[in-house]
């Protein structure tokens, strides 16, 4: 069966959107007018690093059995289609017409899964034992998720990194680390059906090069655990928000490689903060497994770019995690002065913006 799929976020969505268009379901974008305009004429470009292959395949859009629109928030209907995927940052969910359709999205109580780095406050809620009112302060606007009930809610961990070459045009996206899509199972079993269909869509993927068809990299994997997706927490902690400098920014390698022991001291603090609240370690990745791969990590994270450009709110996974340890009894010193810093940074963003 063909699904239906609305994608908020063309930028990191053209990642998961071109490998489901593979499996022949159509994608429908929200983005700005300028992206829409040049992915309805010309579809959109993925270039992805394959193992064993000197050069990075690309993906054309206009190439696959499913079909690719694009469209800004107004005069969409969720209810038209199967699943809606959230692939913006979180603040940027409070702006205008992104926040009118979300509240569509979460009043239409179609399946929805999101795609970003800070889980939605609904999600989190799935997680027993937290008091949520005390958590509402690490997001930019807690108030948008209000419509959402949990149970219609999901989380994709968003590992695949990926960026927009600075000199092409915004439908090019180049993946930087092929890794894999990990989604939790909805509580629903037919909405969980249209996951699994995904997946298996996806891993059935071959790809036709001069050599031959080829398996490509970017799966997607369902899991019954609802922690699997924030096996992320870890990484965040201890490499992207570490990216953040008094002074500027770093590299992802750097803010794990330069100071390797602090890096495993957060990285292992989250990872067991997450086992108290419910995860199975099984479930959760290794610190010696994310610094390998933190060695290709060779430019700064979006959080401290974004920083570093003047925006006036970014994700805060950081102060959520700090947040939630606080209720369970515990502090890492390392978290506590990271958060200090990106809540200075933010703070004087912003006095430069009034």
């Amino acid at each position: 069966m063909a699904y239906k799929i609305m994608i908020m976020g063309a930028s990191y969505g053209s990642l998961l959107a071109s490998k489901i268009l593979f499996g022949g379901h159509s994608v429908h974008l929200i983005c700005l007018p300028a992206e829409a305009d040049l992915i309805n004429a010309e579809g959109f470009r993925v270039r992805l690093p394959v193992r064993g292959r000197k050069d990075p395949i690309e993906i054309d859009s206009r190439k696959l059995p499913g079909k690719v629109t694009a469209g800004g928030t107004a005069g969409v209907n969720p209810a038209d289609y199967d699943l809606v995927g959230l692939a913006m940052q979180e603040p940027q969910y409070r702006s205008p017409g992104v926040r009118e359709l979300l509240d569509a999205v979460g009043k239409s109580k179609v399946p929805c899964m999101s795609i970003m780095n800070m889980p939605p406050l609904p999600y989190v809620r799935r997680i027993p034992g937290l008091d949520y009112e005390l958590l509402k302060a690490a997001y930019t606007d807690p108030t948008v998720w209000d419509s959402f009930d949990p149970e219609r809610l999901t989380l994709c961990s968003p590992d695949p990194q990926a960026i927009r070459p600075q000199d092409e045009t915004v439908n090019v996206l180049q993946v930087t680390l092929p890794t894999n899509f990990k989604v939790a199972r909805f509580k629903d079993d037919k909405a969980t059906a249209i996951l699994r269909q995904l997946e298996k869509d996806i891993d059935a993927v071959r790809f036709d090069t001069p050599e031959g068809k080829i398996e490509l990299p970017v799966k997607l994997r369902v899991y019954d655990g609802i922690f699997v997706p924030l096996a992320k927490w870890a990484m965040l902690l201890a490499g992207n928000y570490r990216c953040v400098t008094k002074d500027g920014m770093r590299t992802a390698q750097e803010a794990v490689h330069s100071d390797i022991e602090t890096s495993r001291s957060v990285y292992n603090f989250v990872f067991d903060l997450s086992v108290k609240i419910g995860a199975d370690p099984k479930d959760l990745v290794p610190f010696e497994k994310y610094a390998a791969a933190a060695q290709s990590l060779v430019r700064p994270a979006s959080a401290a770019r974004a920083l570093s450009n003047g925006v006036p709110n970014i994700e805060r996974a950081d102060k959520l995690v700090q947040l939630i340890a606080k209720q369970k009894g515990l502090s890492h010193p390392a978290i506590d002065a990271g958060v200090a810093l990106v809540d200075a940074r933010l703070e004087a963003n912003r006095k430069k913006a009034a």
